[in-house]
């Protein structure tokens, strides 16, 4: 990764970021998926991260959908 990669948003729960992360895909923005959960009981969080100039065009779209 040679862009400066930011984290924007983190949940408990898999799906929610899935959703933040598409929401923001049908943006324009690229998004990917870091996941720091424990696989075996699952505590920890998932985490999306953007490119660095990115950052508040997806606070803003974050905030707007209530994600």
């Amino acid at each position: 990764m040679d862009k400066n990669w930011v984290k924007i948003y983190a949940s408990g729960d898999f799906y929610r970021a899935e959703i933040v992360k598409q929401v923001l895909i049908d943006h324009q923005i690229e998004a990917v998926i870091m996941n720091k959960q424990d696989t075996s009981y699952k505590f920890g969080e998932v985490e999306v991260h953007i490119q660095e100039e990115n950052t508040q065009k997806a606070s803003e779209i974050i905030s707007q959908n209530d994600l």
